[in-house]
Protein backbone atom coordinates (compact mmCIF):
# COMPACT_ATOMS: atom_id res chain seq x y z
CA UNK A 1 0.00 0.00 0.00
CA UNK A 2 1.01 3.43 -0.80
CA UNK A 3 -0.30 7.04 0.30
CA UNK A 4 -0.42 9.15 -2.51
CA UNK A 5 1.18 12.99 -2.34
CA UNK A 6 -1.58 15.55 -2.97
CA UNK A 7 -1.06 18.61 -5.55
CA UNK A 8 -0.26 20.24 -2.20
CA UNK A 9 2.77 18.25 -0.82
CA UNK A 10 4.13 17.80 -4.74
CA UNK A 11 4.31 21.68 -4.47
CA UNK A 12 6.20 21.15 -1.35
CA UNK A 13 8.66 19.21 -3.09
CA UNK A 14 9.07 21.51 -5.20
CA UNK A 15 9.77 24.39 -3.14
CA UNK A 16 12.20 22.03 -1.58
CA UNK A 17 14.07 21.29 -4.61
CA UNK A 18 14.08 24.93 -5.62
CA UNK A 19 15.29 26.17 -2.15
CA UNK A 20 17.86 24.01 -2.43
CA UNK A 21 18.91 24.23 -5.93
CA UNK A 22 21.09 27.88 -5.29
CA UNK A 23 23.62 26.21 -2.76
CA UNK A 24 23.76 22.52 -5.16
CA UNK A 25 24.58 24.41 -7.87
CA UNK A 26 27.67 26.47 -6.35
CA UNK A 27 29.39 23.43 -5.30
CA UNK A 28 32.15 22.65 -7.72
CA UNK A 29 31.79 20.06 -10.30
CA UNK A 30 34.46 17.82 -8.05
CA UNK A 31 32.26 18.12 -4.77
CA UNK A 32 29.34 17.31 -6.50
CA UNK A 33 31.15 14.20 -7.90
CA UNK A 34 32.32 13.15 -4.55
CA UNK A 35 28.90 12.48 -3.43
CA UNK A 36 27.91 10.84 -6.51
CA UNK A 37 31.80 8.51 -5.79
CA UNK A 38 29.86 7.68 -2.03
CA UNK A 39 26.53 6.61 -2.98
CA UNK A 40 28.09 4.38 -5.72
CA UNK A 41 30.19 2.74 -3.05
CA UNK A 42 26.97 2.26 -1.11
CA UNK A 43 24.73 1.12 -3.94
CA UNK A 44 27.81 -1.57 -3.97
CA UNK A 45 27.44 -2.27 -0.54
CA UNK A 46 23.31 -2.51 -0.79
CA UNK A 47 22.92 -4.19 -3.68
CA UNK A 48 21.30 -7.68 -2.81
CA UNK A 49 18.78 -5.49 0.33
CA UNK A 50 17.65 -3.32 -3.07
CA UNK A 51 17.27 -6.36 -5.10
CA UNK A 52 15.21 -8.44 -2.75
CA UNK A 53 12.91 -4.72 -2.43
CA UNK A 54 12.18 -4.61 -6.10
CA UNK A 55 11.78 -8.63 -6.17
CA UNK A 56 9.20 -8.34 -3.28
CA UNK A 57 7.19 -5.21 -5.18
CA UNK A 58 7.43 -5.85 -8.53
CA UNK A 59 7.80 -9.43 -8.99
CA UNK A 60 10.71 -9.81 -11.01
CA UNK A 61 13.38 -12.62 -10.36
CA UNK A 62 16.18 -11.57 -7.76
CA UNK A 63 18.74 -12.06 -10.90
CA UNK A 64 16.96 -9.62 -12.66
CA UNK A 65 16.58 -7.07 -10.00
CA UNK A 66 20.59 -7.35 -9.59
CA UNK A 67 21.07 -6.73 -13.31
CA UNK A 68 18.91 -3.55 -13.26
CA UNK A 69 20.55 -2.51 -10.46
CA UNK A 70 24.06 -2.88 -12.01
CA UNK A 71 22.58 -0.90 -15.20
CA UNK A 72 21.63 1.72 -13.13
CA UNK A 73 25.14 1.81 -10.99
CA UNK A 74 27.03 2.29 -14.62
CA UNK A 75 24.74 5.80 -14.97
CA UNK A 76 26.63 6.33 -11.63
CA UNK A 77 29.80 5.28 -12.72
CA UNK A 78 29.74 7.76 -15.62
CA UNK A 79 28.45 10.41 -13.30
CA UNK A 80 31.41 10.46 -11.06
CA UNK A 81 33.46 11.52 -14.21
CA UNK A 82 31.24 15.01 -14.43
CA UNK A 83 34.18 17.36 -13.91
CA UNK A 84 35.94 16.33 -16.88
CA UNK A 85 32.46 16.31 -18.83
CA UNK A 86 31.68 19.59 -17.87
CA UNK A 87 34.25 21.18 -18.79
CA UNK A 88 33.50 24.36 -21.67
CA UNK A 89 34.88 24.87 -24.55
CA UNK A 90 37.33 27.72 -26.32
CA UNK A 91 37.30 28.24 -30.05
CA UNK A 92 39.70 31.45 -31.07
CA UNK A 93 38.86 33.72 -34.30
CA UNK A 94 35.74 31.68 -35.01
CA UNK A 95 35.00 35.17 -37.21
CA UNK A 96 37.04 38.59 -37.67
CA UNK A 97 38.30 39.05 -34.08
CA UNK A 98 35.49 36.57 -32.77
CA UNK A 99 36.34 34.33 -30.44
CA UNK A 100 33.62 31.63 -29.36
CA UNK A 101 33.20 30.61 -25.37
CA UNK A 102 30.57 27.78 -24.01
CA UNK A 103 29.94 26.52 -20.27
CA UNK A 104 27.50 24.26 -18.91
CA UNK A 105 25.64 25.66 -16.32
CA UNK A 106 22.57 23.51 -14.38
CA UNK A 107 18.95 24.52 -15.27
CA UNK A 108 17.45 24.61 -11.53
CA UNK A 109 14.68 21.81 -10.82
CA UNK A 110 14.24 18.80 -12.73
CA UNK A 111 11.94 16.39 -12.76
CA UNK A 112 11.57 12.15 -13.25
CA UNK A 113 8.47 10.42 -13.81
CA UNK A 114 9.26 6.51 -14.03
CA UNK A 115 7.17 2.96 -14.82
CA UNK A 116 6.98 0.16 -12.57
CA UNK A 117 8.88 -2.31 -14.71
CA UNK A 118 12.63 -0.60 -13.68
CA UNK A 119 12.08 1.15 -10.30
CA UNK A 120 16.29 0.94 -10.30
CA UNK A 121 17.28 1.37 -13.87
CA UNK A 122 14.84 4.21 -15.27
CA UNK A 123 15.26 6.77 -12.20
CA UNK A 124 19.05 6.32 -12.37
CA UNK A 125 18.85 7.13 -16.23
CA UNK A 126 17.99 9.93 -15.05
CA UNK A 127 18.83 11.42 -11.43
CA UNK A 128 22.43 11.00 -10.96
CA UNK A 129 23.33 12.98 -13.73
CA UNK A 130 20.98 15.91 -12.99
CA UNK A 131 22.68 16.08 -9.75
CA UNK A 132 26.15 15.80 -10.61
CA UNK A 133 25.65 18.94 -13.22
CA UNK A 134 24.30 20.68 -10.16
CA UNK A 135 20.42 20.68 -10.58
CA UNK A 136 18.17 19.33 -8.45
CA UNK A 137 15.48 16.90 -8.42
CA UNK A 138 12.25 15.23 -7.83
CA UNK A 139 11.53 11.56 -8.74
CA UNK A 140 8.04 10.14 -8.96
CA UNK A 141 8.11 6.89 -9.47
CA UNK A 142 5.06 4.32 -9.82
CA UNK A 143 2.81 3.89 -7.46
CA UNK A 144 3.15 0.05 -8.43
CA UNK A 145 6.27 -0.47 -6.77
CA UNK A 146 7.31 2.76 -4.70
CA UNK A 147 9.83 1.83 -2.08
CA UNK A 148 12.90 1.42 -3.95
CA UNK A 149 12.84 4.97 -4.77
CA UNK A 150 12.68 5.81 -1.04
CA UNK A 151 15.52 3.39 -0.58
CA UNK A 152 17.64 5.24 -3.41
CA UNK A 153 16.88 8.93 -1.48
CA UNK A 154 18.17 7.46 1.77
CA UNK A 155 21.59 6.30 0.08
CA UNK A 156 21.73 9.94 -1.85
CA UNK A 157 21.11 11.15 2.18
CA UNK A 158 24.06 8.95 3.49
CA UNK A 159 25.97 9.83 0.64
CA UNK A 160 25.88 13.27 1.99
CA UNK A 161 23.46 14.60 -0.48
CA UNK A 162 21.85 18.26 1.39
CA UNK A 163 18.24 18.11 1.79
CA UNK A 164 16.41 19.17 -1.00
CA UNK A 165 18.50 18.05 -3.93
CA UNK A 166 16.41 14.95 -3.80
CA UNK A 167 12.91 14.17 -3.63
CA UNK A 168 10.18 11.62 -4.11
CA UNK A 169 6.71 12.09 -4.70
CA UNK A 170 4.84 9.18 -4.63
CA UNK A 171 1.33 9.62 -6.52
CA UNK A 172 -0.79 9.83 -9.71
CA UNK A 173 -1.68 12.00 -12.46
CA UNK A 174 -2.65 14.63 -9.55
CA UNK A 175 0.58 14.99 -8.62
CA UNK A 176 2.14 14.40 -12.76
CA UNK A 177 0.23 17.17 -13.26
CA UNK A 178 2.15 19.87 -10.89
CA UNK A 179 5.30 18.38 -12.24
CA UNK A 180 4.34 19.46 -15.58
CA UNK A 181 2.58 22.50 -15.44
CA UNK A 182 4.95 24.47 -12.19
CA UNK A 183 7.08 27.03 -13.72
CA UNK A 184 9.40 26.22 -10.98
CA UNK A 185 10.39 22.85 -12.62
CA UNK A 186 12.66 23.59 -15.86
CA UNK A 187 13.05 19.98 -17.31
CA UNK A 188 11.02 16.56 -17.32
CA UNK A 189 12.26 13.05 -17.98
CA UNK A 190 9.39 10.42 -18.45
CA UNK A 191 9.37 6.63 -19.43
CA UNK A 192 5.98 4.95 -20.02
CA UNK A 193 3.00 4.20 -22.74
CA UNK A 194 2.56 5.91 -25.85
CA UNK A 195 -0.48 7.67 -25.01
CA UNK A 196 1.17 8.93 -21.92
CA UNK A 197 4.19 10.01 -23.05
CA UNK A 198 2.53 12.28 -25.75
CA UNK A 199 0.48 13.94 -23.18
CA UNK A 200 3.85 14.49 -20.95
CA UNK A 201 5.45 15.58 -23.75
CA UNK A 202 2.47 17.95 -24.86
CA UNK A 203 1.72 19.19 -21.57
CA UNK A 204 5.59 19.77 -20.56
CA UNK A 205 6.05 21.77 -23.58
CA UNK A 206 3.48 23.80 -23.16
CA UNK A 207 4.59 25.15 -20.06
CA UNK A 208 7.67 25.96 -21.02
CA UNK A 209 10.36 23.17 -19.75
CA UNK A 210 12.56 20.67 -21.70
CA UNK A 211 10.94 17.44 -22.02
CA UNK A 212 12.07 14.15 -23.14
CA UNK A 213 9.37 11.16 -22.97
CA UNK A 214 9.99 8.03 -24.09
CA UNK A 215 6.90 5.64 -25.13
CA UNK A 216 5.97 2.33 -26.01
CA UNK A 217 7.31 0.03 -28.51
CA UNK A 218 6.86 -3.51 -30.65
CA UNK A 219 9.83 -5.14 -31.68
CA UNK A 220 10.07 -7.96 -34.18
CA UNK A 221 12.75 -10.20 -35.13
CA UNK A 222 13.38 -11.86 -38.71
CA UNK A 223 14.34 -15.50 -38.76
CA UNK A 224 16.08 -16.80 -41.30
CA UNK A 225 15.77 -20.22 -42.63
CA UNK A 226 19.75 -20.60 -42.76
CA UNK A 227 20.01 -19.19 -38.54
CA UNK A 228 21.57 -21.33 -36.03
CA UNK A 229 17.97 -22.36 -34.53
CA UNK A 230 19.28 -23.31 -31.38
CA UNK A 231 21.13 -19.72 -30.27
CA UNK A 232 18.13 -18.49 -32.10
CA UNK A 233 15.21 -20.12 -29.92
CA UNK A 234 17.53 -19.88 -26.86
CA UNK A 235 18.22 -15.29 -27.24
CA UNK A 236 14.19 -15.63 -28.39
CA UNK A 237 12.95 -17.42 -25.15
CA UNK A 238 14.85 -14.92 -22.82
CA UNK A 239 14.04 -12.04 -25.20
CA UNK A 240 10.17 -12.39 -25.27
CA UNK A 241 9.68 -13.98 -21.78
CA UNK A 242 12.47 -12.92 -19.54
CA UNK A 243 10.91 -10.05 -17.14
CA UNK A 244 7.62 -11.40 -18.24
CA UNK A 245 7.39 -9.48 -20.97
CA UNK A 246 7.28 -6.54 -19.18
CA UNK A 247 10.05 -4.15 -20.51
CA UNK A 248 9.90 -1.83 -23.77
CA UNK A 249 12.65 -3.98 -25.58
CA UNK A 250 10.77 -7.23 -24.97
CA UNK A 251 10.47 -9.40 -28.23
CA UNK A 252 7.42 -9.64 -28.99
CA UNK A 253 7.20 -10.84 -32.98
CA UNK A 254 9.41 -13.34 -34.88
CA UNK A 255 9.10 -12.84 -38.71
CA UNK A 256 9.66 -16.58 -39.47
CA UNK A 257 10.94 -16.74 -43.26
CA UNK A 258 8.87 -19.63 -45.05
CA UNK A 259 7.20 -22.11 -43.19
CA UNK A 260 9.53 -24.91 -42.48
CA UNK A 261 11.53 -22.24 -40.50
CA UNK A 262 8.45 -21.49 -38.60
CA UNK A 263 7.10 -24.83 -38.08
CA UNK A 264 10.68 -26.04 -36.25
CA UNK A 265 10.95 -22.43 -34.18
CA UNK A 266 7.72 -23.53 -33.12
CA UNK A 267 8.27 -26.80 -32.35
CA UNK A 268 11.14 -25.91 -30.58
CA UNK A 269 9.64 -22.99 -28.57
CA UNK A 270 6.96 -25.13 -27.36
CA UNK A 271 9.53 -27.75 -25.28
CA UNK A 272 11.54 -24.66 -24.01
CA UNK A 273 8.20 -23.05 -22.26
CA UNK A 274 6.78 -26.24 -20.73
CA UNK A 275 10.11 -26.00 -19.31
CA UNK A 276 10.45 -22.55 -18.31
CA UNK A 277 10.69 -22.38 -14.77
CA UNK A 278 7.79 -19.41 -13.82
CA UNK A 279 7.21 -18.83 -9.81
CA UNK A 280 8.12 -15.90 -7.10
CA UNK A 281 10.65 -13.59 -7.95
CA UNK A 282 13.20 -14.93 -4.84
CA UNK A 283 12.65 -18.30 -4.95
CA UNK A 284 16.63 -19.44 -5.35
CA UNK A 285 16.28 -23.18 -5.15
CA UNK A 286 16.66 -22.78 -8.03
CA UNK A 287 15.98 -19.56 -9.27
CA UNK A 288 12.85 -19.24 -11.47
CA UNK A 289 13.19 -17.38 -15.10
CA UNK A 290 10.04 -15.86 -14.96
CA UNK A 291 7.70 -13.84 -12.12
CA UNK A 292 4.36 -12.70 -12.14
CA UNK A 293 3.04 -9.32 -13.46
CA UNK A 294 2.82 -6.73 -11.49
CA UNK A 295 -0.65 -6.51 -10.62
CA UNK A 296 -4.44 -8.18 -11.28
CA UNK A 297 -5.40 -5.04 -13.55
CA UNK A 298 -2.67 -5.80 -15.75
CA UNK A 299 -2.51 -9.29 -15.69
CA UNK A 300 -6.37 -8.95 -17.16
CA UNK A 301 -5.17 -6.86 -19.85
CA UNK A 302 -2.54 -9.22 -21.25
CA UNK A 303 -5.64 -11.99 -21.03
CA UNK A 304 -7.58 -9.74 -22.71
CA UNK A 305 -5.02 -9.82 -25.31
CA UNK A 306 -4.58 -13.69 -25.58
CA UNK A 307 -8.68 -13.70 -25.95
CA UNK A 308 -8.35 -11.04 -29.05
CA UNK A 309 -5.57 -13.08 -30.25
CA UNK A 310 -7.53 -16.27 -30.11
CA UNK A 311 -10.99 -15.02 -31.17
CA UNK A 312 -9.07 -12.95 -34.27
CA UNK A 313 -7.64 -16.25 -35.63
CA UNK A 314 -4.22 -16.91 -34.28
CA UNK A 315 -3.47 -20.24 -33.81
CA UNK A 316 -3.04 -20.70 -30.18
CA UNK A 317 0.31 -23.28 -29.13
CA UNK A 318 0.60 -21.95 -26.06
CA UNK A 319 -2.08 -20.83 -23.57
CA UNK A 320 -0.70 -19.14 -20.41
CA UNK A 321 -4.18 -18.39 -19.28
CA UNK A 322 -5.45 -20.01 -16.01
CA UNK A 323 -1.49 -20.32 -15.27
CA UNK A 324 -1.26 -20.92 -11.13
CA UNK A 325 1.84 -21.85 -9.09
CA UNK A 326 1.03 -23.94 -6.21
CA UNK A 327 1.31 -22.01 -2.88
CA UNK A 328 0.21 -18.94 -4.68
CA UNK A 329 -2.75 -19.37 -6.20
CA UNK A 330 -3.68 -15.71 -5.95
CA UNK A 331 -0.22 -14.62 -7.29
CA UNK A 332 -0.63 -12.57 -11.04
CA UNK A 333 0.63 -14.75 -12.78
CA UNK A 334 0.20 -15.61 -16.88
CA UNK A 335 2.28 -18.48 -18.08
CA UNK A 336 4.53 -18.16 -21.43
CA UNK A 337 1.88 -17.84 -24.53
CA UNK A 338 2.85 -18.38 -27.75
CA UNK A 339 1.12 -17.19 -30.73
CA UNK A 340 1.62 -18.93 -34.75
CA UNK A 341 -0.07 -18.05 -37.72
CA UNK A 342 -0.50 -13.89 -36.60
CA UNK A 343 -1.29 -11.83 -39.44
CA UNK A 344 -0.41 -8.16 -39.26
CA UNK A 345 -4.04 -7.12 -39.00
CA UNK A 346 -4.38 -9.01 -35.72
CA UNK A 347 -4.56 -6.52 -32.42
CA UNK A 348 -1.75 -8.85 -30.74
CA UNK A 349 0.38 -7.61 -33.56
CA UNK A 350 -0.55 -3.76 -33.60
CA UNK A 351 -0.58 -3.07 -29.82
CA UNK A 352 2.03 -3.38 -27.24
CA UNK A 353 0.99 -6.32 -24.77
CA UNK A 354 3.65 -5.95 -22.22
CA UNK A 355 3.26 -9.47 -21.04
CA UNK A 356 4.51 -13.39 -21.83
CA UNK A 357 2.87 -13.46 -25.07
CA UNK A 358 5.07 -14.20 -28.70
CA UNK A 359 3.98 -13.90 -31.86
CA UNK A 360 5.21 -15.93 -34.73
CA UNK A 361 4.41 -13.96 -38.48
CA UNK A 362 4.91 -16.20 -41.32
CA UNK A 363 6.40 -14.43 -44.27
CA UNK A 364 7.92 -15.07 -47.50
CA UNK A 365 10.97 -13.54 -47.86
CA UNK A 366 13.49 -11.05 -46.34
CA UNK A 367 11.86 -8.17 -48.24
CA UNK A 368 8.94 -8.43 -46.75
CA UNK A 369 10.03 -9.40 -43.46
CA UNK A 370 11.59 -5.63 -43.48
CA UNK A 371 8.46 -3.83 -45.23
CA UNK A 372 6.48 -4.83 -42.03
CA UNK A 373 9.09 -4.26 -39.40
CA UNK A 374 9.31 -0.72 -40.76
CA UNK A 375 5.42 -0.35 -41.20
CA UNK A 376 4.91 -1.12 -37.82
CA UNK A 377 3.71 2.08 -36.12
CA UNK A 378 5.77 1.38 -32.65
CA UNK A 379 8.73 -0.04 -34.63
CA UNK A 380 11.75 0.09 -32.14
CA UNK A 381 14.25 -2.84 -31.71
CA UNK A 382 15.12 -5.34 -34.42
CA UNK A 383 17.22 -8.49 -35.18
CA UNK A 384 18.07 -10.91 -37.21
CA UNK A 385 18.84 -14.43 -36.89
CA UNK A 386 21.07 -15.40 -40.18
CA UNK A 387 24.56 -16.63 -41.23
CA UNK A 388 24.60 -14.77 -44.24
CA UNK A 389 26.84 -11.45 -43.33
CA UNK A 390 25.57 -9.90 -46.11
CA UNK A 391 21.49 -10.27 -45.97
Amino acid sequence: QVVMSTAQETEQAIAAAQQAFPGWARHSPLKRARVMFRFKALLEENMERLARIISEEHGKVFSDAVGELTRGLEVVEFACGIPHLQKGAHSANVGTGVDSHSLMQPLGVCAGITPFNFPAMVPMWMFPIALATGNTFVLKPSEKDPSLALALAKLLKDAGLPDGVFNVVQGDKESVDVLLTDPRVQAVSFVGSTPIAQYIYETASAHGKRCQALGGAKNHCILMPDADMDMATNAIMGAAFGAAGERCMALSVVLAVGDNTADELCSRLEKQIAALRVGPGLDQTPENEMGPLISSAHRNKVLGYIDSGETQGARLRVDGRGFSVKGHEQGYFVGPTLFDNVTPEMTIYKEEIFGPVLSVVRVADYSSAVELINRHEYGNGTAIFTRDGGC
